[in-house]
């Protein structure tokens, strides 16, 4: 269940793309409360994309979590994956902010800042990761995925 080293490839600049509708900058009582969190893309040699699951969860998301308060999030997630997968990040790059309803916090919008992640040493599920998965961006079959990662993180990962 895990590779020694796992890579991405990322010939494309980093864009920065908002969904306006999700997050209008002021959050009132009409508005759903927002999440922060970093979350990463990593592929492996095949081009296969790292999906996690927590415990308690039907849906597959990816590696990263919620920004705490005084972090950046890159160091958010340098932290969570440390904490959940014992992987260390050897090289990031920004690939936007994206906005979706949270997986599994009904009632939430997560704001994720995405980042393509290079990583080295092997993937192991720890803390409240219950399982991996490597699936193929362009073909992920029947694996349930959050709205994030199926209407953002995919179209991402398939850019390279």
């Amino acid at each position: 269940m895990s590779e020694r080293h796992l890579h991405s490839t990322n010939p494309a600049p980093a864009t920065t793309i908002y969904n306006v509708a999700a997050d209008s900058g002021k959050n009132n009582n009409s508005d759903p409360p927002i999440i922060h969190i970093a979350a990463a893309i990593i592929t492996n040699s095949d081009g296969q994309m790292l999906v996690v699951r927590k415990r308690n969860s039907h849906a597959f998301i990816q590696p990263g979590g919620k920004i705490n308060p005084g972090e950046t999030p890159l160091e958010a997630l340098k932290r969570e994956l440390h904490e959940e997968l014992r992987c260390k990040p050897i090289r990031t790059q920004f690939r936007g902010d994206f906005s979706a309803p949270a997986l599994n916090e009904p009632g939430h919008i997560v704001q994720a800042a995405i980042y393509h992640v290079d990583i080295d040493g092997p993937v192991t599920p720890a803390a409240e990761i219950e399982q991996i998965a490597w699936i193929d961006p362009a073909h992920p079959g029947n694996c349930p995925l959050a709205l994030l990662t199926r209407d953002f993180v995919l179209p991402l990962a398939r850019l390279g």
